[in-house]
């Protein structure tokens, strides 16, 4: 790919500031700026060499920018779009890393319809419990997908260069419709980590709380793993996509329904026969795509 001479990263955490270490490992990039909302943050990504240099203004930062990527919270898409507006220049690619797309994709439309060939929205399917620039890592999107949402206005050139973007990074790449994007990640993203958070705030509040989770092992460890996630991320991705989660929740609520039926009636052999189903599945789901899966999303 040609080299990046400018990227301008929003959200410099375990996203953005794997994008940028991963862009300098392959030599893609000569200088990266951050922008963000804690000077403390930006601070530490200076001097731990994420980025070269922290702004606090949008027209120095895109003055000159090549790529700017989004990879701040998807609650701040929009405030953020609206105040980088009227600094954009024409021919600099925009792309983000949000989890949600239609929300983004509106916020696009409402404030950069101007630039609407160079942005490019997207999402790194990787991530980590752990969130911050102390957390980000030049590895992270190796052999990860990463799901390229493209606009009908963007020009084939502005596609090009965020699809080659995120291959320096070691990253392979999908295209999907934004609808299909949204629906397809409530199911096997959003709704696990609705329930996560949900189980542990559950046991957390009551009586006996420091008993459960004294007695807590691997089970519970591994079904709530994703409850250590970022919580206003998390809020963020729920509220913009919650149309599509609660589809998802409902037909889980079906199914939560369905095994209380069994529990009730002590169907011990339909309740086998579902663990049977459910087991081939999830086996055949990891022998094909679980050494790639990413630790969250």
């Amino acid at each position: 790919m040609a080299l990046i001479q400018k990227l301008v990263i929003c959200g410099v955490g375990l996203i953005g500031g794997s994008f940028a270490l991963a862009l300098r490992r392959a030599g893609a990039v000569k200088r990266i700026v951050g922008v963000g909302r804690s000077p403390e943050s930006l601070a530490r990504a200076v001097a731990r060499g994420v980025i070269d240099e922290a702004v606090t203004d949008w027209r120095s930062a895109l003055d000159g920018a090549d790529l700017v990527l989004l990879a701040m919270p998807v609650g701040q898409m929009d405030a953020v779009m609206a105040a980088m507006a009227p600094h954009l220049r024409p021919g600099t690619v925009v792309t983000d890393a949000g989890s949600t797309k239609r929300d983004v994709i509106e916020a696009v439309y409402r404030h950069l319809n101007a630039h609407i060939a160079h942005v490019v929205p997207a999402h790194p399917i990787a991530g980590a419990e752990k969130s911050g620039v102390e957390a980000a890592f030049a590895s992270l999107y190796d052999g990860r997908k990463v799901v390229v949402t493209p606009l009908p206005e963007n020009e084939p050139a502005a596609i090009l260069r965020v699809r080659e973007a995120w291959e320096a990074c070691g990253a392979v790449i999908h295209e999907m419709p934004p609808q299909d994007h949204d629906r397809v990640f409530a199911a096997v993203s959003h709704l696990p980590h609705l329930l996560a958070f949900g189980l542990v705030h559950d046991l957390a509040g009551r009586a006996n709380a420091e008993q459960l989770f004294g007695f807590a092992a691997s089970g519970f460890r591994d079904f709530t793993r994703i409850a250590g996630s970022h919580p206003e991320m998390w809020r963020d991705i729920c509220i913009a996509n919650r149309q599509a989660v609660l589809a998802e929740l409902d037909q889980y609520l079906a199914e939560l329904a369905y095994l209380r039926a069994l529990l009730l009636s002590g169907d011990g052999e339909r309740l086998e026969q579902l663990f049977a189903e459910a087991r081939r599945a999830r086996n055949a789901w990891a022998e094909q795509y679980g050494a790639a899966a990413p630790t969250a999303e």
